[in-house]
């Protein structure tokens, strides 16, 4: 019987670049998340007899609001819901599930690389038929929808997320699926994993730092068992509440200890980690870090060497602050690279019209056309296959790769937690310099152009504004300011910052050195010291 809740709206449910991200005690206020969940199902497209799948990172409060996403499909007409035993779904693995069963979309709870926990972060992601976050359009009618709600509605009924099997809820069919198969098979097929096993036998060795996070089990099942890396190879590879207590951010800060074991003498071929919800990777040789954009941009470079990759891309897609070492890679190979703003969302109307087939953001995410969500395993399958191929280790790869393309010198600085007027009015008045900006000098750098990036969607034609600015300078270098729309509290300003060098260049520096001049004239051109009282970076990646 279908029960009817009558509600109010909360103010602030507007999802951001991944979902709605709050506070855990945000998310425990009566009818908050229902509020959110009913607003998703009122104006989500969805043909009748619909699947809808759902899942997430295992993180604090993960269990309660599945149950009642779960009741409340139920009363909101779909006829199947497929959920990951124990809760347990990570992004790429949901994107995946999303696609083989043909679902109208699915649930995804999870404040990705944020920390868990009972004071900590929850949210909220809708994917949608594609299997891909939804669009804009989608996202602002949910958003309008929570500004108007007024009842939300549940069938009430128990369902054991521990047990594989089919139950039901009303007349709704419940199944509890095992949640690594369906992503491990398609690894499979996507990687040589004869070629993987044959060098792990040969002494290929690695570490991989799941963080307590969602990847723990698909990481077991494929590296230890499927590819026969030694029992221990996965580190922190039990799914915690709070992550054990850490932040399950793969970058350098929060994955300090796998850095230092990837810097000692001891250090195995390969060492990765991967986020919170599974999506984001960390990639580190043997005494070399390899960044994100140029880790887009090496695999880009190697893809051929995998079967699904082996006929070519289509074309390469970035993020607008991602390094521009991806699109030299695609000049070289005579294809396409778009730029996007920032989330994973953009990519999805370019892959589904096959005019790109990798994709990748500074923030740790790459992918492919594979499914319709960034893929931290996958990116770390595409390093031990090209490693496997080639013989060779990661750092002979990237010095090969600087000597042909050159190199970006490139990192991002986050201010954290900024109070959110603060870091508003930074940005308003960098936006009002940036007509003035051209000709200035700061340093021996000379701005050429300055602006606040827009993008047009060459498949839909939507019109994405105010992304981030951008400010060039004559030397090819260049520094984006932006506020980010994945933390929970306050704001986060995001400062990138990039130097080319040609093949002929300085390519073996390091990179605090060489960007030093890019760090003073951030500093000159928005002013962060002053309207934030910051004098120094939270992190640096």
């Amino acid at each position: 019987m279908i029960q009817t809740v009558s509600t109010t709206p909360f103010d602030g449910q507007k999802p951001g670049t991944s979902g709605l991200r709050k506070k855990v005690r945000v998310f425990q206020q009566p009818n908050y998340a229902e509020n959110f969940i009913q607003s998703v199902f009122d104006v989500v497209e969805r043909p009748a007899g619909s699947t809808l799948v759902i899942g997430g990172d295992g993180r604090f409060h993960n269990r309660t609001v599945i149950a009642r996403a779960i009741e409340m499909a139920a009363a909101n007409g779909y006829a199947r819901v497929l959920v990951g035993q124990g809760g347990i779904l990570s992004t790429p693995a949901a994107s995946h599930v999303i696609r083989k069963y043909g679902a109208s979309g699915g649930l995804i709870l999870s404040a990705s690389h944020n920390p868990g926990g009972p004071d900590e972060d929850f949210g909220i992601k809708y994917n949608i038929a594609n299997s891909g976050p939804a669009p804009e359009a989608v996202t602002e009618a949910i958003y309008a929808r929570t500004q108007t709600i007024d009842r939300w509605m549940m069938i009430e009924g128990h369902v054991d997320l521990d047990r594989i099997g089919t139950s039901q809820v009303g007349e709704m069919v419940v199944e509890v699926i095992d949640p690594v198969a369906d992503y491990a098979d398609l690894m499979e097929e996507l990687f040589d994993f004869d070629a993987i096993r044959a060098a792990v036998q040969n002494g290929l060795s690695m570490a991989f730092d799941a963080m307590h996070a969602v990847t723990g089990p698909y990481a077991h099942d494929i590296l230890e068992r499927r590819l026969g890396f030694r029992e221990g190879t996965v580190r922190n590879g039990t799914p915690l509440e709070d992550f054990g207590g850490h932040h399950p951010d793969p970058n350098l800060v929060h994955a300090r200890v796998l850095y230092d074991l990837m810097m000692s003498d001891d250090a195995p071929a390969l060492g990765a980690a991967s986020d919170g919800d599974g999506d984001r990777n960390l990639i580190i040789g043997k005494g070399v870090f390899v960044t994100p954009s140029d880790s887009l941009a090496m695999l880009a470079a190697n893809a051929h060497l995998a079967p699904a990759y082996a006929g070519g891309l289509k074309g390469i897609a970035r993020s607008m602050p991602t390094s521009a070492a991806a699109d030299r890679v695609a000049e070289a190979l005579g294809i396409p690279l778009w730029e996007t703003p920032t989330g994973w969302k953009f990519f999805g109307t370019l892959l589904d019209a096959q005019l790109a087939t990798i994709c990748g953001e500074e923030s740790a995410g790459t992918g492919s056309d594979h499914v319709r969500e960034k893929d931290g395993l996958w990116a770390v399958l595409l390093w031990l296959n090209i490693l496997a191929v080639t013989g060779k280790p990661v750092a002979e790869l990237a010095r090969e790769h600087w000597a042909r393309f050159g190199r970006n010198y490139y990192a991002r600085h986050d201010y954290e937690a900024i109070a959110t007027d603060r870091a508003n009015a930074l940005m308003a008045a960098l936006e009002a310099s940036l007509a003035g900006l051209p000709g200035q000098s700061f340093g021996a750098l000379t701005v050429s152009a300055a602006d606040q990036f827009a993008y047009t969607d060459p498949v839909d034609g939507s019109v994405s504004r105010n992304q981030g600015v951008r400010v060039m300078f004559a030397c090819g270098s260049r520094i984006v300011f932006r506020l980010s729309g994945t933390g929970t509290e306050g704001a986060t300003l995001r400062v990138y910052l990039e130097r080319y060098e040609g093949p002929d260049g300085r390519l073996t520096e390091e990179t605090p050195a060489m960007l030093a001049d890019l760090i003073a004239a951030a500093e000159a051109i928005a002013g962060i010291a002053a309207h934030t009282g910051r004098t120094a970076p939270d992190v640096v990646t």
